[in-house]
C-alpha cells in the first residue's frame, strides 16, 4: 500500500478508473460550518490519494473535473456528507454516486450496524481503525496515523461495493439503491440549504 499527499489539488495526469472511491475529513459534522480538511481517493487497487485543502481554498480544478464527471462513478460510504462537504468546498455537485451506507441499510435490515468498520470487518474481512476519527484534520502536518486512517477509509470501498452488490441484485433492491443513489446528491444540497435534521422536508 502506498499513500501519496499532495496540496490543494490531485496532480495532473493522475487517473482512477471508472470508480473512484471518495472520502472527506472535516473539522466537524456541519458542512455548512465546518470547513473540508482532507480528501482522499482510491482506484482500489491498493494506494491511496490525499489532498489537504488549505483554509479559505474554493478551486482544486483537477479534483472539480473528476467529482463532475459522468464516465466516473463516485464511491462513498455515507456520500450524502462528503457530497455536501464537497459542494460547500468547491460549488460543484458530484454525480454519478454509489454509497455503501445506503446499500447496507437498504439489504442488511437483520442489523443497526452500518458503519464502515463493522461493514469491512463483516463482508470484506479488513479491521481497520477508527483511533483517528475525530483528530485535529486542519493541522498544517498529518501525522502518519491520520495518513493511514485516512487511506484506510477509501482503499477497501471497492470490494465492499461488490460484496454489497451481490446483495442488492439477489434481493431484487438494485433498481431502488440506483434511485436512491440518484437523489443522493439533491439529499446532500438540501442539506445544506437547511432541510436538515430537525427540518427535514421529508418528516410530517
Amino acid at each position: 500500500m502506498a499513500i501519496h499527499l499532495h496540496k490543494s489539488d490531485l496532480p495532473d495526469g493522475l487517473t482512477f478508473g471508472p470508480i473512484v472511491a471518495i472520502d472527506t475529513e472535516t473539522m466537524g459534522l456541519d458542512p455548512r460550518r465546518d470547513r473540508l480538511c482532507v480528501v482522499q481517493l482510491s482506484d482500489g487497487n491498493g494506494d491511496a490519494h490525499l489532498v489537504q485543502i488549505a483554509p479559505g481554498q474554493t478551486r482544486a480544478p483537477n479534483l472539480e473535473h473528476l467529482l463532475t464527471d459522468p464516465a466516473t462513478l463516485k464511491l462513498f460510504h455515507f456520500g450524502r456528507f462528503d457530497i455536501a462537504a464537497l459542494q460547500k468546498a468547491f460549488g460543484v455537485t458530484t454525480a454519478p454516486v454509489w454509497c455503501t451506507k445506503i446499500a447496507s441499510r437498504l439489504i442488511r435490515t437483520f442489523t443497526d450496524r452500518h458503519g464502515l468498520k463493522y461493514l469491512l470487518a463483516e463482508l470484506v474481512g479488513v479491521d481497520v481503525s477508527k483511533q483517528q476519527q475525530t483528530s485535529d484534520w486542519g493541522a498544517a502536518e498529518l501525522t502518519e496515523a491520520q495518513k493511514e486512517y485516512a487511506a484506510s477509509d477509501v482503499l477497501y470501498l471497492h470490494a465492499l461495493k461488490e460484496e454489497l452488490e451481490k446483495r442488492l441484485i439477489r434481493e431484487n433492491r438494485m433498481d431502488l439503491a440506483q434511485r436512491l443513489f440518484d437523489f443522493l446528491p439533491t439529499r446532500a444540497e438540501l442539506d445544506l440549504l437547511g432541510w436538515d435534521e430537525p427540518n427535514d422536508i421529508f418528516h410530517h
